[in-house]
């Protein structure tokens, strides 16, 4: 007859073992796949079904992994400081706001992305007499990636040559993607709380439009002369929607 254990070591055994990780779902399909896949026999057919279902669950597995991460990487993004200041007086009157450039969001967020097995890139497109497009590519080290794309004229204003033109909107475009891919928050200002106790539209209202109106090519001081507004930025909270609407109706004319 076989001496029982000490109660002691069956807790020492039981402990461990009750931790043990449980196989999810799609690692067991994935290993009936493969032991399949050994054997010589198998129907060609079935294989290349069994195979292509691999793909789907890998795929899967990767792009609940990125989402994690992503998640994990906004919780401690903080809210960004806006670090730029715009203030000039032209013949439509003060143009004056605040916003956080490229470089002082990079500055926060590349740690905290790297932390997580998160990166970014841009894709550009600049052809010649043709709007600026440039997408940001979100990637997570397991493979899955995802992408913001925007489109905007060349920044003409001010007195530019055309490289200093397309580097302008590239910037711009950059940051917005940027923001758009990781869902950002830029902190208020002084000039977000004058537009909202004056009734005009915000400042990420206002680049939404001055990218909306470059988009479809629009004409802004004909644009301006219908809202009865001396520039975009004077435009009212109540007219925004409408706004939109005049813009994304040129679009499809």
């Amino acid at each position: 007859m076989t001496a029982a254990l000490p109660a002691e070591n069956i807790r020492q055994i039981e402990g461990p073992t009750s931790q043990l990780p449980v196989q999810s779902e799609g690692a067991a399909v994935l290993g009936m796949i493969e032991r399949v896949a050994r054997d010589p026999g198998a129907d060609m057919d079935k294989m290349m079904q069994l195979m292509g279902w691999r793909k789907e669950i890998i795929a899967e597995q990767k792009r609940a992994a990125f989402d994690e991460a992503m998640a994990g990487a906004k919780a401690e993004i903080p809210v960004i400081n806006k670090n730029r200041e715009v203030d000039f007086t032209s013949q439509k009157g003060r143009t004056h706001y605040k916003y956080e450039d490229l470089a002082e969001i990079a500055r926060v967020v590349s740690p905290i992305l790297a932390k997580h097995g998160l990166s970014y890139r841009y894709r550009v497109t600049s052809n010649v007499n043709e709007p600026v497009t440039v997408t940001c590519i979100v990637s997570h080290r397991g493979g899955h990636f995802e992408e913001v794309t925007l489109i905007g004229g060349r920044d003409e204003s001010g007195n530019k040559n055309s490289i200093q033109a397309v580097a302008s909107t590239l910037t711009y475009l950059q940051r917005m993607t940027l923001k758009a891919a990781l869902g950002l928050a830029a902190s208020e200002d002084d000039d977000g709380k004058k537009a909202e106790s004056t009734g005009t539209i915000s400042l990420e209202q206002v680049e939404t439009l001055l990218a909306l109106a470059d988009e479809v090519e629009a004409d802004k001081e004909a644009f301006c002369r219908y809202f009865k507004v001396d520039g975009i930025a004077q435009l009212k909270s109540k007219d925004f929607d409408r706004a939109i609407a005049a813009l994304n109706k040129k679009r499809k004319a």
